[in-house]
C-alpha cells in the first residue's frame, strides 16, 4: 500500500521504536511507516488503517506492538474475532493486562456478553490502572445492556469515579454512558442532568453529549438551505435554523459480528470473582 513521502517512521512512540530495534534497520523502517499510517487513519478510515496493519503484521508478526496495532485496526473495523486473536497474541507476548477491557468488548461484538461479564469479574481487573478499571466498567455495563438488563447496567456504572467532581480523561464517557442508560430506562429527567454533566467534562468533543442534550430539550439543528429553481436571488444559503422536535429514542446496542469465531479464550484462565461484574450498589448517592 502506498505511503506518503512525509511519513518517515520516526513519528511512532519511542517504546514501539524500541521494540522494533530487534528487526533489521530497513525492515524496522518499513514497519514503522505502516504503523504510522495505522495511527493516522484509524479514526477517519478504519478500513484503510486495517490494510496498513496487515502489511505491518506480515512484516513483523513477532513484535507485540505490531500485534496490538493490528488488533486495534481490526477492532475499529468491527472485525472482532480477528481483533480478539491479535490482542490475545500481544498479551501472551508481554504479559500485560492493559488490553483486558478491549478484549472483553470484542466478546460483546461477537455476541457473547456473558463472556464479557466473566472477564469483568476476573482477577486481571484488579491489576488494571484506574483508567483501565473505568473502561472495564463501561464494557460490563454495555454487556448488561446487551442482555436487556438496564437496571443492572445503571448500577454497574455507579462508582466513585462517576460521582467525583474531578474531571479525568474518562469522565465524559462515563457520564455519557450513565446518562444513556438512564434514558433507555425511561428516567429522562435524570438522563438530562447527566448528559449536561457529560457536556461540562467533554472538552475535546469525544462524545455527542451536547446533541443528545439538545434532543432532550426538543431542539434540532437542520440545514435550512432549500433549492429553489425559481428564486436564484435567495440569500439564505448555508443558514441553520433551530426547530422543535420530540427527542428520539436512545440508540440501541451495536450489532454483533455476523459470524462469530469459535470461543478460543479458555486458555486465559478466567475465573468469576466479585468486581466490576457485580451489580450490587446504591443509586441514592448519584441522584439529584
Amino acid at each position: 500500500m502506498p505511503i506518503p513521502d512525509d511519513v518517515t517512521g520516526d513519528e511512532i512512540d519511542k517504546d514501539v521504536k524500541q521494540e522494533l530495534q530487534s528487526l533489521p534497520k530497513g525492515l524496522a523502517e518499513d514497519v514503522s511507516r505502516n504503523l504510522v499510517m495505522v495511527a493516522r487513519l484509524i479514526d477517519e478510515d478504519p478500513e484503510g488503517a486495517y490494510g496498513y496493519s496487515r502489511v505491518a503484521l506480515r512484516l513483523a508478526s513477532r513484535v507485540a506492538a505490531v500485534r496490538e496495532a493490528a488488533g486495534f485496526a481490526a477492532y475499529a473495523s468491527q472485525k472482532y474475532s480477528e481483533a480478539l486473536a491479535e490482542f490475545r497474541a500481544a498479551r501472551r507476548m508481554t504479559g500485560n493486562v492493559d488490553l483486558w477491557p478491549v478484549m472483553a468488548d470484542c466478546e460483546r461484538g461477537l455476541g457473547r456478553p456473558e463472556k464479557a461479564l466473566d472477564m469483568a469479574g476476573a482477577p486481571e481487573v484488579q491489576k488494571l490502572d484506574k483508567a483501565g478499571q473505568v473502561e472495564m466498567r463501561l464494557v460490563a455495563a454495555g454487556a448488561r445492556r446487551d442482555m436487556d438488563q438496564l437496571d443492572a447496567a445503571i448500577v454497574t456504572l455507579q462508582s466513585p469515579e462517576l460521582a467525583s467532581n474531578s474531571v479525568q480523561p474518562w469522565t465524559a464517557r462515563l457520564r455519557y454512558a450513565y446518562a444513556d442508560a438512564l434514558l433507555a430506562a425511561g428516567r429522562e429527567g435524570e438522563a438530562r442532568e447527566w448528559f449536561a454533566k457529560a457536556v461540562e467534562s467533554d472538552k475535546d468533543g469525544s462524545t455527542d453529549a451536547s446533541d443528545r442534550l439538545a434532543e432532550l430539550d426538543g431542539v434540532e439543528f437542520v440545514d435550512a438551505l432549500v433549492e429553489d429553481d425559481t428564486d436564484t436571488d435567495s440569500d439564505s444559503d448555508g443558514d441553520v435554523e433551530v426547530v422543535n422536535s420530540e427527542a428520539p429514542e436512545a440508540k440501541s446496542a451495536p450489532e454483533a459480528e455476523s459470524e462469530p469465531a469459535e470461543d478460543s479464550i479458555d486458555d486465559d484462565g478466567l475465573d468469576d470473582v466479585d468486581d466490576v461484574g457485580d451489580v450490587d450498589g446504591d443509586e441514592d448517592d448519584l441522584k439529584g
